[in-house]
């Protein structure tokens, strides 16, 4: 394991530079952060970028944008691939895209020059011949990245949270209510419901909801599913209404969305 303060350091040493990763040190990194934005794109499976309240899910064939001073950490499946850039933070200012983040599907030209940029590793300083290649990476992302996945998983340290949320995830082909989780974790309807509200800004429903489709995205990328048997597996009736509710918290079809993966 690489010492997070060493590798912080690393990334943070010359503030002009581009520092390019294309190794799978990330994932065993405790929380942290960096006084450079972070670009991070995922291919071969799903990762998770872990932020103080949330979680972000990144599908394969996506990147995401970290903004520097952002805390977090990464867990990802050994067969995940990341290509990591982190660029210098003097110009962020220039375009709030740089300081709000998100989540977005690649496109070939970035693909393009993100493979090109396994020529590279550790520090490319101003001056050297691939730095503004490196930086024009960095100033495309503004144009292309117009539409931002928004796939987020509300998380809380409550302690009485803990064991809740343990048991949705366990159960999460059942077909769960929050009158029947209330009764099994021995509390009532009504502060049950408190609790999300409190402690997650969301309602049991909504979490609910929300945890089945990022199990849908999880068997898009890892099984051979259909869409139709990964809805029935996960409880639906029928393929609409899981389409309809995986538009509604992705705006995207789930069709399209596996297309996507795909390309």
């Amino acid at each position: 394991m690489i010492p997070a303060a060493d590798f912080i350091f690393a990334i943070d040493r010359i503030p002009s530079s581009v520092y390019v990763m294309h190794e799978k040190n990330e994932f065993r990194l405790p929380e942290h952060a960096h006084n450079k934005g972070q670009l991070i794109y995922i291919e071969g499976g799903v990762a998770y970028i872990h932020l103080t309240n949330k979680t972000l899910i990144i599908p394969a064939r996506h990147y995401v944008w970290i903004p520097k001073g952002l805390r977090h950490f990464i867990e990802m499946h050994k067969s995940v691939i990341i290509i990591s850039l982190y660029f210098y933070a003097d110009d962020d200012d220039d375009h709030p895209f740089f300081n709000k983040g998100g989540i977005y599907p690649i496109n070939t030209l970035l693909m393009q020059m993100l493979a090109y940029s396994e020529k590279w590793e550790g520090d490319v300083l101003p001056g050297d011949k691939a730095f503004p290649f490196l930086a024009g990476i960095k100033n495309i992302l503004p144009e292309i990245s117009r539409k931002a996945l928004p796939i987020a998983l509300p998380t809380t340290e409550n302690e009485r949270m803990q064991p809740v949320l343990a048991y949705i995830s366990k159960h999460l082909f059942d077909t769960l209510t929050l009158t029947s989780v209330s009764s099994k974790m021995g509390f009532s309807e009504r502060t049950l419901s408190r609790l999300f509200q409190s402690t997650m800004r969301i309602s049991f429903l909504q979490y609910f909801k929300l945890l089945r489709m990022v199990k849908a995205i999880e068997m898009m990328l890892q099984t051979d599913k259909s869409i139709s048997e990964i809805a029935y597996t996960l409880g639906y009736n029928n393929v609409s209404a899981f389409s309809n509710i995986f538009y509604q918290l992705t705006k995207i079809r789930p069709s399209e969305f596996a297309k996507q993966l795909q390309l």
